[in-house]
């Protein structure tokens, strides 16, 4: 994996989370009730680009975030 893509990309979800006022416990509990086992800690690193993003993961932070693909992935 690209360190420098998953950065941007974990910078953009953390941007994106941040303007909705949701907090990273927030998203990581609606994560979890949608299926995903995931932590608040995990989207800790994912914020950071420590961690990379899985596919389900995306699909359900682009509908709990109310965003588009474009977004995230905005390099």
């Amino acid at each position: 994996m690209n360190k420098e893509i998953e950065s941007k990309v974990g910078n953009n979800v953390r941007v994106l989370r941040e303007k909705r006022g949701t907090t990273q416990e927030q998203l990581a509990a609606k994560l979890q009730v949608n299926g995903c086992d995931i932590t608040r800690s995990a989207v800790a690193k994912i914020e950071v680009g420590q961690r990379h993003l899985y596919p389900d993961e995306i699909i359900l932070i682009k509908k709990i975030l109310n965003v588009s693909y474009n977004d995230i992935f905005k390099i």
